[in-house]
């Protein structure tokens, strides 16, 4: 657990991480045990990247006159834990120990709820892009730190917690590359 101790406060937060501190979040339910892992892809707007709308979404300060797509995001107030930027760069919005609203109505293994449980990590993409090899390193990496704190039994995308609702990570997404990735430990 020192090792754990040494990458994240007692709140959760990653301490290499950049901090962008969302309201967009409260209490977990007593007794919640962080044990899934929910990957996702955002870009805003869709196919556009590295311009702060994303962060700004999930900071509640999104402007919906800047482009078109934003009017139907009026009052929709969503977070993430984490989000990884397609060169690589890890933003906090939500510290682990609290419940970020990233997975809405959802379910998996006979849990409702996942947003309890969970913890969520926003890929800049969308299911027809792919993502980068930073991507793919940073998203291993995290990975791994939260493992040294968390006891995460499930790693699964958010098409796999709420089927016919959602469909990212995206058919693009390479399961087989992030395990393997992971499993290496670099």
């Amino acid at each position: 657990m020192s090792a754990a101790r040494e990458l994240f406060d007692q709140a959760g937060v990653l301490l290499r991480a950049h901090q962008l501190p969302s309201s967009h979040q409260d209490e977990r339910p007593a007794g919640s045990d962080i044990c899934l892992l929910v990957i996702h892809n955002i870009s805003l707007p869709p196919a556009e990247f590295g311009g702060p709308q994303v962060p700004d979404f999930f900071l509640g300060r999104l402007d919906h006159s800047a482009h078109p797509y934003f009017d139907h995001l009026r009052g929709i107030r969503v977070s993430s834990h984490f989000f990884i930027r397609r060169g690589g760069e890890l933003i906090q919005f939500v510290p682990c120990e609290r419940r970020a609203w990233h997975a809405g109505q959802s379910q998996w293994r006979g849990r409702t709820r996942c947003n309890d449980f969970s913890i969520g990590i926003e890929l800049e993409g969308t299911d027809d892009s792919g993502f980068t090899d930073a991507q793919y390193a940073e998203l291993a990496r995290l990975t791994r730190e939260l493992q040294t704190r968390y006891p995460i039994e499930d790693i699964a995308g958010h098409s796999d917690i709420a089927p016919g609702r959602k469909t990212d990570p995206g058919l693009l997404f390479d399961w087989e590359r992030y395990r393997a990735l992971v499993a290496r430990n670099e």
